[in-house]
């Protein structure tokens, strides 16, 4: 079945940086397009990134974009997000799915405060 783990989440202090991965088994990766999601405390789901299934395509959330680049190693089966210029606003847990598939795993928290 489809498994996928995030990690790389923590506390940062605004400005700051993280990469995020996840770990995708239980299905073809390297032929599935993939996406970040995030969910902030007390709000719904977020749509935050996707990439293509061979990871030419990207496309970005107008707040995120030129601060977080998302990308995959088709060879690891891993999904990553590099996030930059971190906000206050950015907290939430992150999630990884793919396709329109709704997150699958625990999440991984990024808490971004002084």
């Amino acid at each position: 079945q489809v498994q996928l783990v995030e990690s790389g989440g923590g506390l940062v202090q605004p400005g700051g940086s993280l990469r995020l991965s996840c770990a995708a088994s239980g299905f073809t990766f390297s032929r599935s397009p993939m996406k970040w999601v995030r969910q902030a405390p007390g709000k719904g789901l977020e749509w935050v990134s996707t990439i293509s299934d061979g990871g030419r395509y990207t496309q970005y959330e107008d707040s995120v974009k030129g601060r977080f680049t998302i990308s995959r190693d088709n060879a690891k089966n891993t999904l990553y997000l590099e996030m930059i210029s971190l906000k206050p606003e950015d907290t939430a847990v992150y999630y990884c799915s793919k396709g329109s598939d709704p997150p699958r795993g625990q999440g991984t928290q990024v808490i971004v405060s002084s």
